[in-house]
């Protein structure tokens, strides 16, 4: 009877909370020990406990109320704040008997014996932290009138948590449990959940033992409660606590670096430092574990462990943004937080939300996650290989169906990931190589990594992916950024050496027949070519001889594929092949051209053989006496046409002149002094104005060649002076290119030449002789800091993406021109007026062709001169005959 006249007072008669709190000491104290566990709940804790709540309400409100007068003089108050937080203190202590009580009793409770006593305590708690967590604002800077009252509640507070989860360890529900009991064990994770997030700025082992709990609690009835927990709040929770932990670990790496403590591990900061790498590592394995757990019901939140996974990887080596950190603490760092992530990896590949999230089109990251975007694509190639058939389709074949969220395949996401790191290619950025036995572990580029990441991948291919791969191979080789269409080159090649022989040959005839259909001077045909070139050193002999069949050199129209083969990459009897008809095709082009009176509309085609026969020249070590002979007769015949006037005027001329230089440098040995001569003139002409630095690096490379020969007495005096001249012009350009490569030709000039006089003679200018010497002599300009450095490649990365964007935008505006012209055909245009050309010109150009043939004449009938041979008997006549042409032409004009 007195333990219900309490709880009726307890209700009814009590008014102030210091009477509600005595009676709640006189149950706890008196009462509670007498009641069996199976009427706790229904006679004692769904009465008393919901009462004690309402009380540490009222006492919250209270302090609430009066803490803003708080201070020294106000001694009333004070008193009046310390007996509210010592009424807390004995609700909690009341609630700790509580649970005392429940533990006392041999056999495991269950939670229905106990329904209203963690609901109520874990209320009671958690209001309990938020206070002590914002006792510094709440007391308005009088804390410490308080601080030993908040301290001990805390405690308190502390004591009743770790006891009540002991507690609730110990029931068990099992499969036949009821709505109810399920309800109430989804309200107490749900709670604790609540209460971490309390808690995490408090208590490292607190928070760490909550979590560890909330994580058994899951598992443990893991059948009953998946389908109703907050997974959505518990994955982003712990999510939120691994990057604040992970933020931490590095604040304090870098406090302790800059303190210069990495030597002292018992410092207090390394203390704390390993303190926070444990919870930090305590939160990504609990993650990864809970992913593997219950994957199924977190697909909605794959973003968020994208974004997890990129912003840690961002935090470590190799990414820009980094901070460098001693290697001691960058260790224990790296097991805590870098370690788990690939673990992370491997649990969200099967899940389709997760690969559309990564692989999505066109995602755009910031500067500081477009690395860790490529290495985490990296990581995935690396982990497919233990993957079932189904994630492999997932993650290799991309979308299917317009359905289906739109994702990249896998191998095409790479080399678009890859392509956007331009500043971290360019640093360069720098990863652990693969290991290798015996070898101590290197360090490899960015190109390299990824390289050696995919081609594992293709190592492990299934066939029926292949397909898709070559499409992503021959997508990235035809985009407009070069290294990564080298990237796609090399991981090609290893395809090509490592598969068949016959899948080879297929490769090489189709990228063959792409360089045939491209356009001249495009992007896409300079990657293609650097492709074939590469892969035909790698075919066997009859499959090169098939090549030869399939894109015969004596068919015009096939030469463009020939211009990207090295010779030296064939067999011995196809290269005889190649250069046989090369060479053939390239004589009857000069004669058709001779015959047909050296027109100048015809330069073009000529280009082409001269192309073809620099790719002849340049394949050959040591080439066959016979073959040499014929292209010098070419060569010396192309020369002599040339004159330099019209040279200047016409770019299909100043193309002959680069191809002829190119040429000339290879066979100087064999070329005639005033062959040399003649082509120096054309040289000097040109470089006096301004023109291609193709032509001035052809001219270069010609320059080069001369110090390898002796110039006889009788040319020296034509030969030398514009030698010295030219060196003298190009090595005071001011183009960073030109310049550079001016003084590596004069360097190789000087070495080898007899004609010392050149070389004092081309330095007359103080400037350009100090550039000279410093080269020689390898002295260094001043060096770019490196964080100038990097901050300027940041600033080209955007010139340079737009520049390549442009060269896409255009390739698409060319193909798109057809359709276009073909919607215009459909109607009839009007007729455009014909568009008449300058007869002074005319005359010009007329006069120019004839003026260069009979030059070229007079240095043949010269030479042949010297060398006592008879010219043709019909010369006399064709000139007579010419002389008459003339004089025809002249009294016409006089007649108009």
């Amino acid at each position: 009877m007195v333990f219900f006249d309490c709880l009726h007072s307890l209700h009814y008669k009590s008014e102030s909370w210091d009477d509600h709190i005595r009676i709640l000491k006189i149950i706890a104290d008196m009462f509670l020990p007498h009641i069996g566990l199976s009427e706790l709940e229904d006679e004692c804790f769904s009465k008393v406990l919901p009462k004690a709540v309402a009380v540490f309400d009222t006492l919250m409100e209270e302090i609430s109320n009066h803490v803003g007068g708080l201070s020294n003089q106000n001694t009333e108050l004070c008193a009046l704040l310390r007996n509210i937080l010592q009424a807390m203190m004995q609700i909690i202590d009341a609630l700790s008997a509580c649970v005392r009580h429940v533990g006392s009793f041999d056999e495991a409770p269950d939670l229905d014996t106990i329904r209203s006593l963690p609901t109520c305590i874990l209320k009671v708690l958690r209001e309990t932290f938020q206070h002590c967590k914002d006792s510094e604002v709440v007391y308005c800077g009088r804390l410490s009138l308080v601080a030993d009252l908040l301290q001990g509640l805390f405690k308190d507070a502390y004591s009743l948590h770790k006891s009540l989860l002991e507690l609730l360890d110990r029931v068990s529900l099992d499969s036949s449990a009821s709505n109810e009991e399920v309800s109430d064990i989804i309200t107490v994770i749900h709670s604790l959940l609540d209460i971490c997030s309390v808690i995490s700025n408090l208590d490292i082992a607190l928070h760490a033992n909550t979590w560890k709990f909330i994580i058994k609690q899951s598992l443990k009835y893991q059948s009953l409660v998946e389908e109703r927990l907050r997974h959505g709040d518990i994955s982003s929770s712990l999510c939120d606590n691994l990057l604040g932990s992970f933020s931490s670990c590095v604040e304090l790496a870098e406090n302790i670096k800059r303190a210069g403590l990495q030597e002292t591990a018992q410092s207090p900061e390394h203390k704390l430092f390993q303190k926070t790498t444990k919870m930090c590592r305590f939160f990504a394995n609990t993650l990864v574990h809970y992913i593997k757990e219950f994957k199924s019901f977190l697909t909605r939140y794959c973003n968020s462990f994208h974004q997890l996974y990129l912003q840690i990887i961002s935090k470590f080596p190799p990414s820009l943004c980094a901070p460098t950190l001693p290697s001691p603490l960058s260790e224990e760092l790296n097991i805590a937080a870098l370690v788990p992530m690939e673990a992370l990896l491997f649990q969200l590949l099967p899940l389709r939300s997760f690969a559309e999230v990564v692989l999505q089109q066109d995602q755009c990251y910031g500067p500081e996650y477009e690395l860790p975007q490529c290495l985490l694509l990296a990581s995935v190639l690396g982990q497919l290989a233990s993957q079932t058939d189904e994630v492999l389709e997932l993650w290799y074949r991309g979308s299917q169906f317009s359905e289906e969220t739109p994702r990249l395949p896998l191998h095409q996401a790479v080399f678009t990931s890859f392509r956007r790191c331009y500043t971290e290619r360019r640093v360069p950025v720098l990863l652990p190589g693969v290991m290798m036995k015996g070898q101590a572990q290197g360090r490899i580029s960015l190109h390299q990594h990824i390289c050696i990441q995919l081609c594992a991948s293709v190592a492990a291919l299934p066939p029926m992916f292949f397909p898709v791969l070559e499409h992503c191979l021959l997508d990235a080789v035809l985009q407009a950024d070069t290294q990564t269409a080298l990237l796609a080159a090399d991981v090609w090649c290893f395809v090509a050496r490592y598969g068949t022989a016959e899948l080879c040959l297929h490769h090489v005839l189709l990228i063959a027949q792409l360089v045939k259909t491209c356009a001249a001077e495009c992007y896409q045909l300079s990657h293609l070519g650097l492709l074939l070139r590469r892969v035909v050193f790698l075919m066997t002999p009859n499959h090169q001889m098939q090549l030869l069949e399939h894109f015969p050199p004596s068919e015009v129209e096939n030469l463009v594929v020939w211009h990207h083969v090295s010779l030296r990459a064939l067999s011995h009897d196809a290269c005889h092949h190649a250069e046989s008809d090369i060479i053939a095709v390239t004589q009857k082009t000069l004669t058709d051209w001779q015959n047909g009176g050296y027109k100048l509309a015809q330069m073009d085609k000529m280009n082409v053989m001269l192309l073809s026969l620099l790719v002849v020249v340049r394949g050959q070590s040591s080439p066959e006496e016979q073959c040499v002979l014929s292209l010098l007769r070419i060569v010396k015949q192309l020369w002599l046409r040339l004159c330099p006037d019209q040279v200047q005027n016409q770019p299909v001329l100043q193309r002959t002149l680069q191809l002829l230089l190119s040429i000339s440098a290879i066979l100087v040995k064999n070329i005639e002094p005033h062959v040399i001569c003649q082509a120096l003139v054309c040289v000097d002409a040109l470089v006096s104005q301004k023109c291609t630095d193709q032509v001035l690096l052809a001219t270069l490379e010609f320059l080069a060649s001369l110090g390898k020969i002796f110039i006889p007495p009788d040319s020296q005096s034509q030969i030398l002076p514009r030698l010295s001249s030219l060196f003298g012009i190009l090595l005071a350009d001011r183009s960073w290119l030109l310049h550079q490569h001016s003084l590596e030709a004069f360097s190789h000039f000087a070495e080898s030449t007899n004609h010392e006089e050149v070389i004092s003679q081309s330095l007359c200018v103080e400037e350009t002789k100090t550039k000279v010497v410093n080269y020689l002599s390898k002295t260094m300009n001043a060096q770019e800091d490196a964080e100038s450095r990097l901050k300027r490649l940041k600033l080209e990365t955007p010139v340079i993406e737009q520049h390549n964007e442009r060269l896409e935008s255009n390739k698409e505006d060319a193909a798109n021109k057809p359709a276009a012209e073909d919607v215009d055909d459909s109607e009839p245009c009007v007729k455009r007026a014909r568009h008449e050309s300058s007869m002074e010109e005319e005359y010009s150009r007329y006069i120019q062709m004839a003026e260069s043939a009979l030059k070229a004449l007079q240095g043949l009938s010269e030479s042949k001169a010297n060398a006592a041979a008879t010219p043709p008997q019909w010369l006399g006549s064709r000139l007579q005959e010419l002389q008459t042409l003339i004089t025809h032409i002249n009294t016409a004009q006089h007649t108009t």
